[in-house]
């Protein structure tokens, strides 16, 4: 049986050579194969100049770690979401978003989420385990491979608390800036407030961008969205957040769940304005309209409140943008898709034991 080193995308340089030597390849196919898979960005059964037996023999000796569930397609085929499945039944979330001249790919760092926040569909239905660097790398080569816009951006704000796995996901940014390409300014990490993490991550050796999602202007409020502001309140996460950027020299941004009659009145604005004074490079805002769950009630904002809320905060110094959320009609908000699949799995068995 074929020696697996790891999986192909986890796998290094020096891992491929040694792969190929076991076979009696000559040395110019690990640059052939290299070559390939990370600099042309194609699937190793595309890359036609290897022999066919060769390619089959990689494939085994360096299989994929992810295996489609579900894909599907919205917004004009702007969007594609993918469930996938691990080899050991976890199951994670990748989002590819398509505009004119930009590939954007979402990516997730854990299976599940341990963070609980009370509003998101993933904290909603538990953390099974962290992504290993293989599995989160594979989920933006992947959906590389299904469009012809070459990937530019990815944002470790799918599935998961990417700073509490920072031992996968800061070599996983390396694989993907060293071999993959990618710019670090344009790769985003995203945090719900780990202080230790945003911390490490300042002494990470590659400028990626810090996005914080705070989603209330006080500690009170933050508490019931988002639990670990117990352990870590506002003004230590600000404070961590101030220091990143000034390390960096990079401006950070802060995301915010707009939640109809929760947070979003005209004093949540102005409290939230004067929490962001004084940061490097200003301080910018990303108003996310709440996607809605089946495990919170709330409803998606009106988006008149949602422009009126953005307009407040302008007035008041920070930058702001609103997402516009993509792919509702796939359950493409972050966990959704998983959660589904989970209590589908749940429901079988029930009914399978109906009279």
């Amino acid at each position: 049986m074929a020696l697996v080193i790891a999986t192909r995308y986890a796998s290094s340089r020096d891992e491929l050579a040694a792969v190929l030597d076991a076979l009696d390849e000559p040395a110019y196919r690990t640059e052939q194969v290299w070559h390939g898979l990370w600099q042309e960005r194609r699937p190793l059964e595309e890359l036609t100049a290897l022999p066919r037996a060769l390619r089959t023999e990689l494939a085994t000796r360096l299989p994929l770690a992810l295996a489609p569930v579900e894909v599907h397609d919205a917004d004009r085929g702007t969007t594609r979401k993918w469930l996938w499945r691990t080899h050991d039944g976890a199951q994670v979330e990748t989002v590819l978003m398509l505009t004119r001249n930009r590939a954007t790919v979402c990516v997730s760092s854990q299976a599940g989420c341990a963070m609980g926040c009370t509003f998101c569909a993933t904290g909603q239905a538990g953390f099974e385990r962290h992504l290993e660097v293989g599995e989160i790398v594979e989920q933006v080569v992947r959906a590389q491979h299904d469009t012809e816009t070459r990937v530019s951006n990815v944002v470790f704000m799918g599935m998961g608390e990417p700073l509490a796995n920072l031992d996968a996901v800061e070599p996983a940014i390396r694989v993907l800036h060293d071999a993959f390409g990618l710019s670090a300014r344009n790769v985003v990490v995203s945090t719900v407030g780990m202080v230790p993490g945003i911390r490490r991550l300042a002494d990470f050796e590659l400028p990626v961008t810090l996005a914080v999602s705070l989603h209330a202007p006080n500690d009170a409020l933050r508490e019931t969205l988002v639990p670990i502001n117990q352990r870590y309140p506002i003004a230590d996460v600000l404070d961590a957040a101030r220091a990143y950027a000034e390390r960096k020299g990079r401006r950070v941004s802060f995301e915010y769940a707009v939640i109809p009659g929760v947070n979003d009145r005209d004093e949540h604005a102005e409290a939230l304005a004067a929490r962001l004074r004084g940061f490097r490079g200003g301080a910018h805002v990303n108003l996310i309209p709440l996607n809605p769950t089946a495990g919170f009630g709330a409803d998606r904002p009106d988006p008149r409140r949602v422009a009126g809320f953005a307009a407040r905060l302008r007035e008041l110094g920070p930058t702001v943008t609103v997402r516009r959320n993509r792919g509702t009609d796939i359950d493409a908000a972050c966990g959704q898709l998983r959660s589904r699949a989970l209590a589908s799995a749940a429901e079988a068995p029930a009914a399978r034991m109906q009279p």
